[in-house]
């Protein structure tokens, strides 16, 4: 009994299901980036992304992504690991 297309439509989905998994996550542009949107960055929460627009609203747009650690309760290793999706355009 041959078991071909079973396992051919078996791999084909595996693909597709972890194909998903490693899809590009969206650039965030933190000087005009909401709430919502900012909360979606790994280690930003609803809290975090208020304070990250009152820094905002109090000191300016910010002059490069590093300097969203100048945020209080956002370090350095926060914006290293948001660093690909972060823009200040």
């Amino acid at each position: 009994m041959k078991h071909t297309p079973f396992f051919a439509t078996l791999v084909l989905l595996f693909s597709l299901a972890t194909g998903f998994a490693y899809a590009e996550q969206p650039v965030i542009n933190i000087n005009s980036a909401d709430a919502v949107t900012l909360a979606n960055l790994d280690g930003i929460g609803a809290s975090k992304a208020e304070a990250i627009i009152a820094y905002r609203e109090a000191n300016g747009p910010f002059q490069a992504p590093q300097d969203l650690s100048n945020v209080k309760g956002i370090g350095a290793r926060t914006v290293e690991k948001n660093a690909d999706r972060l823009t200040v355009k």
